[in-house]
């Protein structure tokens, strides 16, 4: 999945490749919980839900770099520790942070995904425009 991702991401992203490469890693009924102190935070559900995910979230980095993943757990549900490198879109500030992700499995899909970062506050200030200065 973290492949095709980067592939579609490669591609353009929303509204310029095809959610279809990501479609079949994610079970119909897959949720996301996104911390609500992110700019793209809240649940978002299904297909239909993973695809505006993605455009939310492009809209938010200008670049998002998986640049060093550890699986901490093979089996349902996984543990995934990313290192991420990103530029906010808004402000132009690189940011990089750590995410904790368990994935859950489901029939061979993912089914549900849960990000941890340890900072939102920091993420969403970086990717925030001050009034009168960046």
């Amino acid at each position: 999945m973290y492949r095709a991702e980067a592939e579609y991401l490669a591609a353009g992203g929303p509204g310029r490749a095809s959610f279809a490469t990501l479609a079949p890693f994610f079970a119909a009924d897959v949720v996301l919980y996104q911390a609500d102190g992110l700019p793209y935070g809240g649940i978002w559900r299904g297909h239909a839900g993973m695809e505006q995910f993605f455009r939310a979230m492009s809209g938010v980095w200008e670049r998002f770099e998986m640049v060093e993943q550890s699986f901490l757990s093979a089996k349902s549900p996984l543990v995934i520790r990313t290192w991420v490198r990103a530029r906010a879109r808004a402000t132009g500030r690189d940011l990089e942070f750590p995410i904790l992700q368990t994935i859950t499995v489901t029939d061979g899909c993912i089914a549900e995904v849960r990000p941890f970062y340890w900072d939102t506050a920091a993420i969403a200030d970086a990717c925030r425009i001050r009034s009168g200065h960046i």
